[in-house]
Formats: C-alpha cells, structure tokens, sequence
C-alpha cells in the first residue's frame, strides 16, 4: 500500500514549496502585501535588505528595522495563496504578520489614503472553509493590532490621514461585487473589503501565532470616490496611504517588542 502524502510533516525543515524560503531566511516579523512590487516599497524603509525568493506571486525580503529583523513577502491576489504565504512563512519560523495592503471603503465617510485597522473579517471566502466551520471567527490579535493603533495615532499628526477603526468583510471574486452585494456589507456597519485577510486571521490562529491588518484606502465603493482608470500606480492618494500603512506596521513591531509586560503576564509572545 503506498504513503499518503503528508504536506505538514513533508513541509519541515526544509525549503518551501511555493515561497521558496528556508528557515533562518526570514524575520519572526513579516509583512504582507499583495502585489510584489510593494515589497520593494517596503524594502526601503529597511536597512540591509536582501530579496530571499521571488518565486510565482511570492517575493520575500529580509533586513532590520531600528535592529529588529522584518521580513517582508507578497500574498498575490485572494485568500488560496494569502493561506500558503502565512503557512510557509510560519514553517520557515515567522510568527507574527501584519498585512500591509489595500482596501475598498464600505462606508461613506471613509476615503480614499484613508487608513483602516481591521479587529475581524467576515468570512466570506472559500479558503478558510477547509480549515474551520462556517461560525468560527477571523479575528485579529489583540496585542498586535492594539500596536497598530498606537502607532497610527501618533503619526497621524504629522500626515494627516483618516483613521478608522473596525470589522471589514473578505471577499473572494472581485468582479462579483456588485452594488447590492456591497450595500449589504455596508448596511452591516463594515468599514471595507479586501480578498487576503480572513486567511492571515485564521491560518495565524490555528497555528497559535499572531496577525494583524493596516490597510491604505483604494476608494470608496459607496460613493463616487473611485479613481478606477488611474489604477493604483497612478493614484497619489492611495501611494500616500501606503507609505503610511508600511510606516505604521513597522512602527507598531517597535511597539510591540518594547511593551510585553501585559503579553508576558498572560504567556503571551
């Protein structure tokens, strides 16, 4: 009788799969964008930094930020390869993720380089089907997404960007989104959408590790304040809310490691 395969056991010690990265190549610290060319973006607010792997829509990068060592790595588009980035970084040793991307407002108050931080997803992808039942929470760790917040208002008076604070839906057919779709999310008080972040959530708690989400605002789907033909190169405003969003996340990893006394009195990394 042959072996059934065993990808958790086989995905080991060893380098990985899809990602293409080792252990000892990566930081316990990794953020997440979806589009490869951002990890260059965020490159440069690292010192040292050295590409890993760019292999199919994951791009690894790894240097240190005020000494601490941060990676960072490109999820691609939806939740299948979000779910195989966080499982192959965690094999590789990382244990904390920030998602570091864009984001679709649900809400008419919020606009476009707005910043949004997200406490928890609705669920509506098929990814985090095969790993948990329809009723279990995506939810974002509470320390790290508490860092987040820190760091966000206080660097809010210098750049002067929208904050907000809240629960965001996960889709996952971006052209399925009609304009019902999206006026029910919005009549359920969520703040956004994007298509990677209930994966992070869940597969980071499965496994006992810690996630978190700061995203820049691409525009807004309930009110004209959508530039879709300049697409995200062109759109100054939402390039601003990057460069807020990937300060932000690595702001909050100073945060997080200098204040652990709370996270060490509940056994907590």
């Amino acid at each position: 009788m042959p072996t059934v395969f065993d990808k958790t056991s086989a995905s080991k010690n060893v380098r990985q799969y899809a990602t293409r990265i080792a252990p000892g190549e990566v930081g316990r610290y990794v953020l997440l964008p979806g589009d490869p060319d951002r990890v260059g973006r965020i490159a440069a607010h690292l010192e040292g930094p050295r590409e890993i792997a760019y292999s199919r829509e994951f791009r690894t990068v790894t240097g240190t930020y005020k000494g601490i060592t941060v990676s960072a790595m490109s999820t691609g588009i939806g939740c299948p390869s979000a779910s195989m980035a966080v499982e192959e970084l965690a094999n590789a040793g990382s244990t904390h993720f920030v998602r570091v991307g864009s984001t679709a407002a649900l809400q008419p108050h919020i606009h476009t380089g707005d910043i949004i931080i997200n406490t928890g997803t609705q669920r509506n992808d098929g990814t985090t089907r095969a790993y948990v039942p329809e009723n279990y929470p995506a939810v974002a760790d509470h320390f790290l997404t508490h860092a987040l917040i820190e760091a966000a208002a206080a660097l809010r008076p210098a750049r002067g960007f929208g904050l907000h604070i809240g629960l965001n839906a996960c889709d996952d057919a971006f052209y399925a989104e009609t304009p019902e779709w999206n006026e029910r999310l919005t009549r359920h008080g969520l703040l956004n959408v994007d298509m990677e972040s209930s994966a992070i959530f869940t597969v980071a708690t499965l496994r006992g590790l810690h996630a978190a989400m700061v995203c820049g605002v691409s525009g807004n789907l309930v009110v004209a304040d959508y530039d879709y033909d300049a697409g995200e190169k062109g759109n100054e405003r939402l390039v601003q809310a990057w460069e807020d969003a990937i300060t932000i996340a690595l702001e909050a990893i100073i945060r997080y490691e200098e204040d652990g006394s709370l996270r060490a009195v509940l056994g907590r990394a």
